[in-house]
């Protein structure tokens, strides 16, 4: 791995929980400190945020494989979800995945007293649970308790078939698996995990034929073409662009979302792509995991294994490793910091 990756970040080395809570850059680091040390001398503006936050939806655009006009920004996965979800019309059929997470399934609960229906199914029966009833199809491109991928194109064909929604929560994927959010109606990402970036900056992709269609629920005076005009009474002139879905920013963690963004949006996608696979590989075959199907796993960045009496990850934080544990299982996952090294450690620790 070229070491301008691991001179990016402070720490690294035995850190292997980026589906957790991603490592803030250096650069981050320098932005959000210096924004403190503003606001602390009295000298922060809440204009002079907007900056930060148009650098950060631009730089999410590159990485996300979109126009910056259909970004929109918000603080959590849920809040965006919800703004989906509150647009289902009455009595509509949304179809998920079983154990998804629970930002992407229980906004679309929340309206069940619409008669709007969710539907729950098999990560590997997701397409072929799309049918001509399916008004959208909610799901987590990548697994977060299970690191398991679903399949997009499969989806994505059922959608084109039967004239269903695609919205895929991007949150455990971009910024190490190469993705064009595009492809789908709308995507969901929240950027401090595998992006780096403080906890509290998301955002929403919206294909532009659907910005009339989606309802504006939480729109506030951020949502207006011109912001700073818009503090008061109703929305005269809403944002043409997907900007009329924005939540208003809380603004300390925008000058190092910028940062974090502008980092992922500089580097090669497939590189970054190769490296975290690779390493997942690499565990993958020493410690023999096999997928759904009894096939070997390959092509995973977040690796998990049953783990029901949290022994393995004892055994790993004993061993000065940060991982994680859901749903029973133990995870780990490699992202740029990470080296063979981790690799081996992990495999020490669990004597396999």
């Amino acid at each position: 791995m070229p070491s301008v990756f691991c001179d990016a970040f402070t720490a690294g080395p035995g850190y292997l929980a980026a589906c957790t809570q991603g490592l803030p850059t250096r650069a981050t680091v320098d932005a959000t400190r210096d924004d403190l040390e503003r606001w602390a001398r009295g000298g922060a503006s809440p204009g002079d945020y907007d900056a930060a936050i148009a650098r950060s939806r631009a730089a999410f655009a590159r990485i996300a494989r979109v126009a910056a006009d259909d970004v929109a920004i918000g603080s959590q996965v849920s809040v965006l979800a919800s703004l989906v979800a509150a647009s289902a019309p009455d009595g509509a059929e949304v179809v998920c995945v079983e154990g998804d997470f629970a930002s992407v399934v229980a906004p679309f609960h929340a309206h069940a007293h619409r008669g709007v229906r969710v539907r729950e199914v098999p990560l590997t029966r997701l397409a072929q649970a799309v049918d001509e009833r399916t008004w959208l199809v909610a799901f987590s491109l990548v697994q977060s308790a299970t690191g398991e991928h679903a399949d997009a194109d499969a989806v994505l064909a059922a959608c084109a078939r039967t004239g269903a929604l695609s919205f895929a929560d991007l949150t455990q994927a971009l910024g190490w698996l190469p993705v064009e959010a595009s492809l789908f109606d709308l995507t969901v990402t929240h950027a401090y995990k595998w992006l780096c970036a403080p906890r509290g900056s998301a955002f929403l992709t919206v294909r532009p034929e659907l910005r009339d269609t989606l309802n504006p629920v939480q729109a506030g005076w951020f949502a207006g073409e011109d912001p700073w005009s818009s503090c008061y009474g109703p929305l005269d002139a809403p944002a043409v662009s997907a900007r009329r879905f924005d939540v208003s920013p809380a603004w300390p963690v925008w000058p190092g979302t910028a940062a974090a963004l502008e980092f992922f949006a500089s580097l090669d996608a497939v590189a970054v792509h190769t490296h975290a696979t690779g390493l997942g590989d690499r565990l993958a075959g020493a410690l023999g995991l096999t997928d759904a199907l009894g096939a070997p796993v390959r092509g995973r960045a977040i690796l998990t294994w049953p783990d029901p009496t949290g022994a393995d990850l004892a055994a790993l934080t004993a061993a000065d490793l940060r991982a994680s544990g859901r749903a029973g299982r133990a995870r780990v996952a490699f992202h740029l910091w990470n080296t063979h090294d981790d690799v081996d450690r992990v495999v020490a620790a669990l004597a396999r």
